[in-house]
């Protein structure tokens, strides 16, 4: 059920993108009166379809049909990706009958290369206007919360924070010079693009002195076998459901309940209550929660599985902001998101591969981890899926917009070429360009999908 879950949500995805995409280059070449042959969902053999000649029809269409100005609406096969056919150009179909006849006034060829140019690129401005509507009403609508402390409430004993140095209660006052003041700003400065394969210098309060943590590069982050964890301060944790007939239930704990301590030692957040019933499974622990602020307590035995029978989840009660946004200001917000996650973002992951700061069988993703990071932002819910999407919307424009053959940057620059010297390339030597860039980028996708396969291990 979980595989079905994945592939639905992927599809949706995948949906989404092509069709936006697409329908950037059908009405770019319908605005300019030329001829878009087929608006196809997916790739290989048309499964079905309709258009104004014959209607509704299942299977491949006639060889001889003659559709005129009117478009047919399929879909395909495989359902990874899509297309528009556009008369007259070459194109990954690799179409090029029309190649040793005069242009027609309807076909791509026979327009001005401005009017080319826009076509080529409007599938790649329709992923980025995608992009920034989803940030503009994400922004607009929802709340942003900053845990406004920069004290760590917690270190679990095992965790790499604990082997640099790094102490509950310590106040973290700079990162590698620059100062810090809320939680956000602390995750921002450790784990952003900026700092990737960088070493990093914390400047710690810790009680009435100050002191240097060092952290060498390569210890967190993406290169990281493990996580730094360490929490905020001002963590409290209550319980979500209690399962019936276990520990807790019996006891009489209820959801929304908040454990103070265990075993006489403060629960300062999730991650430590499970720790605190782990150490002592097989003993019988006091146990003290809050229920409407009457502090009540009882003894407990965790079972042999080391749960009591309680779902969990950590809730900030510390000091904090609110960030929101009116008409304008989400306006502008949305254009920083659209530069920092897109271009900026981008382009800094790319140089940090390439250094080797970043592991490529990290950074680089393809049908399968899309599909599976897919299915769990679907669990986040309707603005953690759609952001996602947006992100995707984002990076495919930008991928898209590379001058590689195959892809609408390459068709790009060939046109551009051909602006320069004033007068077009062989559909030849388009031909040869095109089916190296095919290659190449067939044999990268196999290589990211082996990759993928490789990562679920």
């Amino acid at each position: 059920m979980e595989i079905l879950t994945t592939i639905f949500y992927f599809l949706i995805v995948i949906g989404i993108l092509v069709f936006i995409h697409e329908f950037g280059h059908f009405i770019a070449a319908r605005i300019f009166k030329i001829r878009a042959e087929i608006f196809a969902f997916g790739m290989g053999p048309r499964l079905f379809g309709f258009n104004k000649v014959n209607g509704f029809t299942f299977g491949k269409l006639k060889e001889d049909i003659n559709l005129e100005n009117h478009t047919d609406y399929r879909v395909c096969a495989f359902p990874i990706g899509g297309f528009v056919k556009v008369a007259g150009m070459i194109d990954e179909s690799m179409d090029s009958d029309f190649v040793g006849k005069p242009p027609e006034k309807w076909e791509y060829r026979s327009r001005p290369v401005w009017q080319r140019m826009i076509v080529i690129l409007a599938g790649v401005f329709m992923n980025i206007l995608l992009a920034f509507v989803i940030f503009y009403f994400t922004n607009l609508f929802k709340e942003v919360t900053i845990y406004d402390t920069n004290k760590i409430g917690y270190i679990p004993a095992n965790s790499i924070g604990n082997e640099i140095g790094l102490r509950d209660d310590d106040i973290i006052r700079k990162i590698n010079g620059k100062e810090v003041s809320n939680w956000s700003e602390i995750s921002s400065s450790l784990y952003g693009i900026d700092n990737i394969g960088k070493d990093i210098t914390l400047e710690i309060q810790r009680g009435t002195n100050d002191t240097l943590i060092f952290i060498p590069k390569g210890k967190i982050g993406l290169t990281s076998e493990r996580p730094l964890e360490f929490y905020p301060d001002y963590l409290t944790c209550k319980i979500v459901e209690v399962i019936y007939g276990k520990p807790a239930e019996k006891i009489g704990l209820r959801p929304n309940d908040v454990i103070v301590s265990y075993a006489r030692e403060k629960v300062r957040n999730s991650r430590n209550l499970t720790e605190l019933i782990r150490t002592n499974t097989g003993k019988e622990s006091q146990i003290q929660w809050e229920r409407d602020g009457i502090l009540m307590s009882a003894n407990i035995s965790p079972d042999i599985d080391s749960t009591i029978g309680v779902k969990i989840e950590d809730v900030y009660n510390g000091p904090k902001k609110i960030i929101t946004y009116n008409i304008l200001s989400a306006f502008t917000k949305s254009f920083r998101d659209l530069y920092y996650l897109g271009f900026d973002l981008f382009f800094k992951s790319i140089t940090k591969i390439i250094k080797g700061d970043i592991p490529f069988r990290s950074a680089i993703g393809g049908p399968i981890k899309i599909a599976k990071i897919s299915a769990q932002s679907a669990e986040g819910g309707f603005v953690t899926f759609i952001y996602f999407v947006s992100l995707l919307s984002l990076t495919l424009a930008i991928i898209n917009v590379l001058p590689f053959p195959a892809l609408d940057g390459g068709h790009f620059i060939i046109l551009l070429i051909e602006a320069i010297i004033r007068k077009p390339i062989s559909y030849k030597v388009q031909i040869i360009i095109q089916r190296i860039g095919l290659i190449i980028l067939i044999a990268f996708m196999l290589f990211v999908i082996y990759n993928d396969i490789i990562s679920l291990k």
